[in-house]
């Protein structure tokens, strides 16, 4: 288990990592900053800050104190900068032709380490993202997986939505927001990350340069994943739409856990693409839906198995018993040996086409490191997906698939008792 030959790993001072990958052919580089924090991290009271400090990061700093002064530095070469928070971390990034990776280290260190967090720019953002989150919450396609994971984890930070709620980030104050920068970005939180045309050497001196976090070896803690769902459970919502919007499944495995990688084949093989069971059975023979796809969560601790489907509200018992029931297959039919061989050359194919660009490739690396704690190569991932047997297919898929189903829907709907029948609730 280890780097690719043209990979490399550094350790920058303050206890920060950075992982290289020289992709010499190339015109960019891509830079990342990937940090240990994350919507779970935070107290429901200022739940969502995670998310409100990203934005805040790109209004201003000492050197450049306007959002427009930030983004003409990247865009004025050519370059794209973006950022994103999730429940376990965050992550700025940019991609800048390759002459421009000087100019790329010095701005997104200066965004992460040097911020104003201006008291007007405070209480503007928070007026944006307020808009986001109705936004949100009028879209139900979307809004449906937030109201899945309440039901899948709840009580729990990793039930509420990472943006946070209408009253949290109402209620956030700058003090508040300056305290959390304070307590999480440090050095020992951060995995950097960079690809494509660079001096790897050069490039960590740059970064030494420019970070100016603190050190620390304080790791932040959050709260454990709740225990195993003992009953099934429907979290309805009703709402004039066309369509019934309905999100179902089961408790998975953490990112940490061996299975992980049998999961993921076994998602490939229900819901990934227009070759997958669901697909073929719930759009093409049934008619029933034209958006319908399977996805998994990982956790440190934890994570889910799920299925998303939009489908005419009179269709949605019926559309929940046919996914249930190509669910139930997995667990009691061993999965054919063509089938097996045609979701692994899915999966490999897809990982390999998705780290083909610079950022891609340099945020897989950072990821693996800052949650695992260990970087697996391209070729040691396919060596597992190769590995994995029928028997592990069904194995796993009664392990998770098995468990107890939570359902929820948004939709003209006014009753959850046909779904809490097809769940067994």
């Amino acid at each position: 288990m280890g780097l690719a030959p043209n990979q490399a790993r550094h350790e920058l001072k303050g206890g920060a990592r950075l992982l290289t990958a020289a992709m010499p052919e190339r015109a960019s580089a891509s830079l990342v900053l990937m940090f240990a924090v994350g919507s779970r991290f935070e107290q429901d009271r200022i739940g969502g800050i995670s998310h409100f400090i990203e934005h805040l990061f790109f209004k201003g700093t000492r050197r450049r104190p306007t959002a427009k002064a930030i983004a003409e530095a990247i865009e004025g070469v050519g370059g794209v900068m973006n950022a994103s928070t999730d429940k376990e971390l965050t992550v700025y990034w940019t991609r800048v032709p390759a002459d421009r990776l000087e100019l790329a280290i010095d701005v997104l260190c200066d965004i992460v380490s040097n911020s104003q967090l201006e008291p007007e720019e405070v209480d503007r953002e928070r007026m944006v993202i307020l808009e986001e989150l109705k936004m949100y919450q009028d879209q139900p396609q979307d809004y449906v997986h937030s109201l899945f994971e309440q039901i899948m984890w709840p009580d729990h930070p990793l039930g509420r939505d990472i943006i946070g709620t209408l009253e949290s980030v109402s209620q956030t104050s700058r003090d508040d927001l300056i305290g959390y920068v304070t307590d999480h970005y440090r050095m020992s939180n951060l995995v950097v990350g960079l690809s494509g045309r660079i001096d790897p050497d050069g490039s960590a001196r740059q970064l030494e340069k420019h970070l100016t976090l603190p050190d620390s070896t304080i790791k932040p803690v959050y709260t454990p994943a709740p225990p195993a769902l003992d009953r099934p459970a429907v979290l309805l919502h009703t709402k004039k739409t066309e369509q019934a919007h309905i999100c179902l499944g089961t408790r998975g495995v953490s990112y940490l856990d061996p299975d992980r990688y049998t999961l993921d084949l076994i998602n490939t093989v229900l819901g990934e693409g227009m070759s997958s069971r669901l697909f073929l059975e719930i759009r093409e023979r049934r008619g029933l839906a034209y958006d319908v796809h399977s996805y998994t969560s990982k956790h440190s601790d934890g994570g889910y198995f799920a299925v998303y489907l939009g489908v005419d509200p009179k269709k949605a018992a019926e559309s929940v018993d046919a996914v249930l029931n190509e669910l139930r297959k997995v667990t009691e039919e061993r999965i054919p040996e063509e089938e097996l061989t045609k979701a692994k050359e899915f999966t490999k194919g897809r990982l390999l086409l998705g780290l083909e660009s610079t950022n891609a490739l340099a945020s897989w690396l950072c990821q693996q490191e800052l949650l695992t704690g260990k970087t697996k190569t391209v070729e040691e991932v396919i060596s597992i997906v190769d590995a994995i047997s029928a028997d592990d297919v069904t194995r796993v898929a009664r392990r998770v698939l098995a468990a107890p189903a939570q359902l929820a829907l948004i939709g003209p709907v006014d009753s959850d008792a046909p779904y809490r029948v097809a769940i067994g609730a």
